[in-house]
């Protein structure tokens, strides 16, 4: 295993005009780390995930990916970018083509893999996440679930070094979810590193190797998720916890 992590962000600060969305972020992600970020609503976390693809610029700070500080704009960018998976809350498909070609078009386009290793691959990964009997569909005509899967499979057609899942299932129906996170602990287990925005708890509980949680733009405690689910030790951590668990 390499020392360098596959993620660092060092006194990261980001505004939104005049409000701070990001406070004197410190993060380091190992490679092979699988880090669940989570908080009330508006607490930056998906900001915080943005940022580590420069979806979102920062107004100060450093974020490296791989050793690799983050490039402002151009080729470069464009390159880290193709390292670094990323899935939204939308699908984010590309509606007129079908599942395979949405997979397998940014390996065509970014990596120059031919066609047809591109497709091959399209489909082994089609295949890992459970939707390749659909490969020739057009993406209305898979359901949510099955959608954010043909997602992932597209960010992992790229190879990435890191995954980043801005609250993936928070657009889904509640039978879908399960699929989806299914698929996600499955990729845990694979050894990808992974920084997850969720809700889901039990997801946190289960898959992840460390829980940051986040409140009012800042990381305010950071534990293993035995830990921190059975001792927070902030008071912002207990109270969230305290609303959330007893539903």
């Amino acid at each position: 295993m390499s020392d360098t992590p596959m993620v660092a962000m060092h006194g990261v600060q980001k505004f939104f005009g005049s409000v701070q969305a990001l406070t004197d972020i410190e993060l380091t992600v190992a490679p092979g780390e699988v880090v669940v970020v989570i908080g009330p609503s508006g607490s930056g976390k998906s900001t915080l995930c943005r940022t580590i693809n420069r979806l979102e610029t920062i107004d100060e700070g450093v974020i490296e990916v791989n050793g690799v500080r983050l490039p402002e704009e151009g080729k470069a960018l464009a390159a880290l970018r193709a390292d670094v998976g990323m899935v939204f809350q939308s699908f984010n498909l590309f509606a007129h083509k079908t599942v395979l070609e949405n997979v397998s078009l940014g390996p065509i386009k970014v990596r120059g893999q031919k066609k047809a290793d591109a497709e091959r691959r399209a489909h082994e990964l089609l295949e890992r996440v459970g939707v390749d009997a659909h490969a020739h569909k057009m993406p209305a005509q898979l359901s949510g679930g099955q959608q954010q899967r043909v997602a992932i499979a597209r960010a992992l057609a790229m190879d990435p070094q890191v995954m980043l899942f801005d609250e993936p299932t928070s657009a889904l129906d509640p039978e879908m979810i399960k699929e989806v996170l299914d698929t996600m602990t499955d990729l845990a287990k694979g050894g990808m590193t992974m920084i997850v925005v969720t809700h889901e708890m039990g997801f946190a509980r289960t898959a992840a190797d460390r829980v940051v949680f986040m409140a009012d733009g800042r990381i305010v405690e950071e534990n293993t998720p035995e830990e921190f689910f059975s001792h927070p030790s902030s008071d912002r951590a207990k109270d969230f916890l305290g609303k959330i668990l007893k539903h």
